[in-house]
């Protein structure tokens, strides 16, 4: 049950104390349940993403950009504040996964319109290339096509790792004033290269995470699980997106 998403780790389903699967008093964990929470937490984050897009249009109309960077840093930062607090506390996830769908809406809503202002179109197919994918590998995957064998698991999960690595380090060596690794932001050939493979390590976590559902359900995880699960999903989604449109604005730089 290993996953490269750190939402859904291989402990997740595991009980710390005992380390036997734990089964909620209230009923289990189920397939439908989980994809309709899903569901919700996609319309949260959208409701929170047209919001602070239409906040970005008035800001522009009124000549103050700046106005929108409380929605990019409050929506960025409490986003990744209410994800560890659901990492650490899945029983909550009723509760925070919510939250976390909405703060990341804000977070998205106002970065994706300032890349629709620099490049118009991108937006809608940076959304169009993300549900396309998933919907492309949960065929995949429901099919058999694609496999989540041990050694695809622990491929994707050191490339996950390797690219976690590389963007701390590059954030770690802007801190400091240092601006080495230009091709992880970089239009050059290498540049997007390194960017399609990202997207495509992004992708492949999707196919972890319909694993890592599949056993969940299969073992007879808690209630609560359906709301950690539709969030570990939502994580990988946000990150797949983001990967996406930031290789598109690569590629719209070069023309």
């Amino acid at each position: 049950m290993r996953s490269g998403n750190p939402a859904l780790s291989e402990n997740t389903f595991l009980d710390l104390g005992s380390g036997t699967v734990v089964r909620g008093d209230a009923g289990a964990m189920t397939l439908n349940g989980t994809v309709n929470k899903t569901a919700l937490l996609l319309v949260l984050c959208l409701t929170g993403a047209l919001f602070s897009w239409s906040q970005f249009s008035s800001a522009m109309a009124a000549g103050n950009p700046g106005a929108i960077m409380p929605y990019v840093w409050g929506g960025a930062i409490g986003g990744f504040v209410v994800a560890l607090i659901t990492i650490f506390k899945k029983e909550w996830a009723m509760f925070t996964a919510p939250v976390y769908a909405v703060l990341e809406g804000l977070f998205l809503g106002a970065a994706s319109a300032m890349f629709e202002l620099r490049y118009p179109g991108i937006v809608l197919q940076a959304v169009g290339l993300t549900f396309g994918t998933l919907a492309a590998l949960l065929l995949a995957y429901r099919s058999g096509l694609i496999k989540a064998t041990e050694n695809f698991k622990l491929g994707v999960v050191a490339a996950t790792g390797g690219i976690a690595l590389l963007y701390l380090a590059q954030l770690g060596m802007n801190l400091f004033g240092f601006h080495g690794m230009s091709f992880i932001n970089g239009s050059s050939t290498i540049g997007i290269l390194f960017s399609v493979g990202v997207v495509i390590v992004a992708a492949l976590n999707l196919v972890l995470d319909f694993d890592f559902i599949e056993q969940g359900v299969e073992q007879g995880a808690p209630k609560y699980m359906e709301w950690y699960a539709a969030f570990g999903l939502l994580v990988t989604l946000v990150w797949l997106y983001l990967e996406i449109l930031r290789l598109l604005g690569k590629l719209q730089s070069r023309n």
